[in-house]
């Protein structure tokens, strides 16, 4: 067996009402803090009550929510930018993926020389830094605990992959009281945009047995949450996401994601599709790939799931992982075609060059090109 390496830099607190923890985190760090967040957060108060814990503790709040739904990674410019006028010793990003992006991009460049556009291009990585406490308001991120996160150039709307020094995160506060008030269409999509990452973790040459052991986890709870979209059966949605999440941003961490999760990135760039519909859509397509590349492991995939695959082959029991997806996604009537999101098939090849150009697909477990991202973004279309 290989050797296995792997190091999670943050303070990980998980449970109801941990943001309470976010003060005296905070005040370790020095007495002023650069919020990042978004304007929803208002709707629950809850910026108000991260604001209150904080200032109990003794740090004074700065709060930058100026983050529009399309937002580019510019928008840490300005972030970054008041950061210093205050004089902040830490910075808090309060929110889902794009504030946490924007937020770990601020305090890299805050108190540092190294400037956005070449952290964008890969070069001069920040060496000073400000701390960053996270704070994601959802489960769904598959970078949470990486040493690396997606960007989005405000140059051309393409992704790229940030390297983060080692430390820049000195916490994060898993707090499922505080995760995104859904509902219909939408908060199913979620349970299959997680289910895609923790599958191509799952499925990646860099998995092994400890990442298994999480993404196996992750999968079950996944397909237990789809399930109580499906049947409306009794399910703890707020815990269960929460765990799901957590185990598929470690075991993504530890292993990576694919093909999948760089399209639905790449996509949500680019046009106003939420990432969970781009992820949902692609998913069957990714996963059929799998049925050839990771028979096995989609074979067992498809028991964690619930399928009745007991004395079939393995081709076929990989097959039954598959078909549940869309049997699922049928029932639920979730976005199925990318046509559904008035895009414009010809407007998809920038889209799969930056898919394809992030460093992590190239652990799929097979070689993906470019034309091979296209060829998916077709089947999807």
């Amino acid at each position: 067996m290989a050797d296995i390496s792997f190091r999670l830099d943050p303070e990980i607190i998980i449970g109801t009402d941990t943001v309470n923890r976010a003060g005296a985190i905070a005040a370790s760090q020095g007495g002023r803090a650069l919020v990042v967040t978004e304007q929803v957060l208002y709707e629950k108060r809850s910026i108000e009550r991260l604001v209150s814990v904080l200032e109990n503790s003794g740090v004074e709040a700065i709060v930058f929510d100026e983050i529009p739904s399309q937002a580019t990674a510019d928008v840490a410019e300005a972030a970054a930018e008041l950061a210093r006028g205050a004089r902040c010793t830490v910075i808090i990003g309060f929110g889902g993926l794009k504030t946490q992006s924007i937020a770990r991009l601020a305090a890299m460049i805050t108190d540092s020389r190294a400037q956005l556009f070449d952290l964008l291009d890969g070069k001069n990585p920040a060496s000073n830094f400000l701390p960053y406490i996270a704070v994601p308001t959802t489960g769904r991120d598959p970078f949470l605990f990486s040493n690396s996160f997606i960007a989005v150039d405000p140059r051309d709307r393409s992704v790229k992959l940030i390297k983060a020094p080692q430390g820049l995160c000195v916490a994060a506060i898993i707090d499922g009281g505080l995760s995104e008030s859904l509902s219909g269409k939408f908060a199913s999509t979620t349970a299959f945009d997680g289910f895609c990452a923790a599958v191509e973790g799952y499925c990646s040459t860099k998995a092994h047995f400890l990442s298994d052991a999480l993404l196996e986890h992750a999968i079950t709870l996944y397909s237990k949450i789809m399930n109580s979209y499906v049947e409306n059966q009794v399910f703890d949605l707020v815990g269960g996401s929460t765990n799901a999440g957590l185990l598929m941003a470690m075991g993504c961490a530890i292993s990576a994601p694919g093909i999948g999760t760089a399209l639905a990135y790449a996509l949500n760039s680019r046009f106003p599709v939420a990432k969970s519909w781009c992820s949902t859509v692609v998913l069957p397509y990714v996963l059929e790939r799998f049925v050839t590349a990771r028979p096995e492991k989609m074979a067992k995939a498809a028991a964690l799931m619930g399928e009745p695959v007991e004395g079939a082959s393995v081709t076929d029991a990989a097959n039954m992982a598959v078909d549940s997806i869309r049997r699922r996604m049928g029932l639920l009537k979730v976005p199925a075609r990318l046509k559904e999101f008035d895009l414009s098939l010809d407007k998809l090849v920038p889209v799969a060059e930056s898919a394809r150009n992030l460093e992590f697909v190239a652990y799929s477990p097979r070689t993906i090109s470019t034309e091979d991202a296209y060829d998916i973004l077709k089947q999807a279309y």
